[in-house]
């Protein structure tokens, strides 16, 4: 099953990341990452840039409104994820609880991602993209 620990931090975390030396953390979170493929677990892990320079496309009117970030709390932002395959939610956890970027204001949400076989397979969308997918190597 596919899981997707997704990362989020409050304000005062972001800030108190200023403190952290880069060449430790980067060391941590490598350590991390090299058990997580030793354990063949990891199918994706990415950081995300600051919030400053991402977009919101609003579709709640016509046209969309796009905006320039940053935007809202920045408690409904999230700064990365890790994408693994685990046997259980409970493994996902078990993951999430080693994460290295932890700590006061740092919060890591767990979501199963569904697999194109959970949609209906006579469906001529779900067919074209299985057939994408084969094509890919992704199935």
């Amino acid at each position: 099953m596919k899981y997707i620990l997704i990362m989020r931090a409050t304000d005062e975390a972001y800030a108190n990341m200023g403190d952290f030396d880069f060449d430790k953390m980067l060391e941590t979170v490598g350590a991390f990452n090299e058990e997580l493929i030793r354990a063949g677990v990891l199918l994706a892990a990415e950081g995300l840039s600051e919030p400053t320079e991402g977009v919101v496309v609003d579709y709640s009117s016509e046209p969309p409104v796009i905006t320039d970030g940053p935007y809202g709390e920045t408690k409904e932002l999230f700064n990365g994820f890790y994408l693994l395959n685990v046997s259980s939610k409970e493994e996902a956890i078990e993951w999430a609880k080693r994460m290295p970027m932890a700590g006061p204001g740092f919060k890591t949400e767990i979501r199963r991602v569904p697999t194109i076989d959970e949609f209906p397979q006579d469906n001529e969308w779900i067919q074209k993209e299985r057939a994408w997918r084969e094509a890919n190597g992704q199935l």
